[in-house]
């Protein structure tokens, strides 16, 4: 993985909070009615709805997430569903406490 887009898609307060709100998708998008967020992911249309942004900053920002591997973007009919991969942000985060803790 690009480290460095990692790195940028965590350089951003939007990014960032797109990662917390897809922490908890049944509390912060319950209200998706075309498929559960918890197992098929949030439309981009509600994301962009959270940030207050138009459609297509939204989708700049959810594209660079998914570059960085921290969120899946499955396509359904004519919507894009994201979720985020845990595990992907996991690695980042023990990589990150690996290279601000060594001495090198």
């Amino acid at each position: 993985m690009d480290r460095s887009i990692q790195i940028k898609a965590m350089a951003s307060a939007q990014r960032l909070t797109v990662l917390r709100l897809l922490a908890e998708p049944q509390k912060h998008f319950g209200h998706q009615w075309s498929a559960d967020p918890v197992e098929f992911g949030v439309c981009m249309t509600f994301i962009a709805e959270a940030l207050a942004v138009a459609q297509p900053t939204a989708s700049r920002h959810l594209e660079i997430l998914r570059q960085a591997g921290f969120i899946t973007v499955r396509k359904h009919l004519k919507w894009s569903y994201c979720k985020r991969d845990e595990r992907a942000l996991g690695d980042y985060l023990d990589w990150l406490k690996t290279e601000l803790s060594a001495v090198k």
